[in-house]
């Protein structure tokens, strides 16, 4: 069975229940997603929880009936009459977007939607359904348009799958980067700075440091070039690149003195002029710019998600300037230092599609058949196998995308490998040959982790907030068990520190067993209690966050063992 279709027609089910129980709502759309189906509502009043129980309840009577999904082409004034005899507002608005002159509707029973398909054969088909959550949704995703009611649920061949299912998601819910976030106090949000945009708290930004210090570290050994472009730019160069014509909608735009200005949505100009500032020969080529580049994009508020979908967000980005001869084996450094910086984060596994010629798209065919064959090939000699997804590169040149699984399976969308026809000839880029003749250079677009907060709020998730303890902000919490061994304390405390070891103490008066929880819900890898007993013997009796009591050990000996394990990143 066509899982897509089993969702989409489970879509309808949950459509004609709500029709049925609450007459006069409204449709929008309602299409099968990765994972279930929705269905957006146009109804006064709020539906709860236990609406939800009661067009399950429905939903069920109706997949009892066996009814048959039935499809029908109309002509587009006789769907509209139709549509419009029934009150149904939108679905006037959705003909009036179809090109063709005739639509396709589905019926089962006496209820009728607008409907491409594909439908199972009948409600009969559906086994297994859940109906998830309720979520305000804009009409076709405009802020400007009517907010609606939309209702999430899946659904599944079998009753097995889908529990299999809700349990992962109750799993989610456990590690939710929004809840880990402001409970362990790594970020915050706040509608006093405005939607989408993140305030990182000293446990937060340290992170941030990290990772940040180790992908420059990084970047450096494999011979990338560390350059630093404006936050603002004047639309003259958006005009240039392109983005304006595209992009426009998705940037802030203001004026200074009668100059038109944008904060940057990416990082692509800059580099365009940083290489462009020098004559350029084929024996410099290839030059790779790396830049951590704060940039701004006006997303819907709608899709706004934690970090994982925001308006102000810092790319690791860069660009590859290359010869033809050397386009793939840049591509396949580009894939080791990707392969290679994941799995030193912990995810071992990923799955790569490549993204394909779109309808409207810039660069000759040959262009195109080159550069896409470059990223089969690159993939292919690395051994790595791929999907395809048809004609969903960007307008100026195909890509290969990297997206991890988390240790419950689910995937992130990180590393990028994007060819560019445009950039290159826009900014009028060149490179002297060894022939003496000048030629454009082949360009890429790279990010390995993407955007460093999605790439944060993955990494929550993958841990569920138990970091390893190279990332961990705090890495060890220092715990005398009286006053009498605060001075001891703070010596380890003091001797850490200068073995730049995270380490934070917990002097507080209070029993140590309490000490010991509060640390282990903050997720610190490392407790050291120092009673009277540790103190004479310059020892330390060490707790871990995950095997519990180690035992009394030597304080030399723990912070050998605590380096290791930091350059062993673990």
């Amino acid at each position: 069975m066509n899982l897509d279709a089993l969702r989409h027609s489970t879509s309808h089910i949950m459509a004609q229940a709500v029709q049925e129980l609450y007459p006069g709502t409204k449709l929008g759309i309602g299409p099968s997603i990765e994972n279930g189906f929705y269905y957006d509502f146009d109804r006064p009043l709020p539906f709860t929880p236990e609406d939800l129980v009661k067009i399950e309840e429905r939903m069920r009577q109706i997949i009892l009936k066996d009814l048959r999904f039935d499809r029908k082409e109309l002509g587009k004034d006789e769907a509209k009459g139709l549509f419009r005899k029934m009150g149904e507002d939108y679905k006037l608005e959705l003909i009036d977007g179809i090109e063709d002159n005739k639509v396709s509707i589905y019926t089962q029973g006496g209820f009728v939607d607008l409907c491409k398909g594909p439908h199972i054969s009948s409600t009969g088909g559906v086994r297994a359904f859940k109906l998830l959550s309720i979520a305000g949704a804009y009409w076709r995703g405009d802020e400007d348009n009517k907010m609606l009611q939309r209702i999430y649920g899946t659904a599944f061949e079998k009753e097995e799958e889908l529990q299999e299912y809700l349990k992962l998601l109750e799993e989610a819910k456990l590690r939710d980067h929004r809840k880990l976030g402001v409970y362990l106090d790594y970020f915050s949000m706040h509608e006093e700075i405005g939607a989408g945009l993140v305030l990182y708290h000293p446990k937060g930004a340290l992170l941030r440091s990290i990772i940040e210090d180790f992908e420059k570290r990084e970047h450096l050994k494999r011979g990338y070039q560390l350059v630093i472009s404006p936050h603002i730019m004047k639309s003259d160069i958006w005009v240039q690149s392109g983005h304006y014509e595209y992009y426009k909608e998705h940037m802030y735009i203001f004026e200074i003195e009668g100059k038109e200005y944008a904060i940057k949505p990416m990082n692509c100009p800059g580099h365009m002029l940083v290489y462009k500032s020098h004559i350029r020969s084929y024996r410099d080529l290839p030059i790779r710019y790396f830049e951590l580049g704060n940039v701004y994009r006006h997303e819907k508020s709608g899709v706004l998600h934690g970090l994982l979908r925001v308006r102000g967000f810092t790319q690791d980005d860069a660009h590859i300037f290359c010869t033809k001869e050397d386009l793939i084996n840049e591509i396949k450094n580009v894939l080791d230092f990707a392969i290679e910086t994941m799995k030193v984060f912990g995810f071992d596994n990923f799955e790569v599609e490549i993204s394909t010629k779109p309808e409207k798209y810039i660069g000759s065919e040959e262009d195109w058949d080159s550069a896409t064959g470059a990223l089969k090939s690159s993939l292919e000699e690395k051994g790595i196998s791929y999907s395809i997804n048809e004609g969903e590169g960007a307008f100026y040149g195909p890509k290969i995308d990297i997206k991890l699984k988390d240790a419950i399976g689910r995937s992130w969308q990180c590393a990028t490998i994007q060819c560019d026809f445009a950039l290159s000839e826009r900014f009028d880029l060149k490179y002297v040959g060894q022939d003496g003749i000048t030629y454009r250079p082949i360009m890429l677009h790279r990010v390995l982790l993407g955007s460093m907060e999605r790439f944060i709020g993955a990494l929550l998730e993958h841990y569920a907030g138990a970091l390893p303890l190279w990332l961990a902000p705090v890495q060890v919490v220092v715990m005398p068990i009286t006053s009498k061994t605060q001075t001891y304390a703070e010596h380890i405390k003091k001797v850490l520190c200068e073995k730049d070891i995270r380490v934070e103490l917990d002097d507080r008066n209070e029993k140590i067993g309490f000490k010991i929880r509060e640390a282990q819900l903050q997720k610190v890898p490392y407790m050291l209690i120092v009673g009277e007993k540790e103190a004479n013997e310059s020892s330390v009796s060490v707790r871990m966050r995950s095997g519990g009591d180690q035992g009394a050990m030597e304080l030399d000996r723990f912070i050998e063992r605590v380096a290791l394990e930091i350059r062993e990143k673990k």
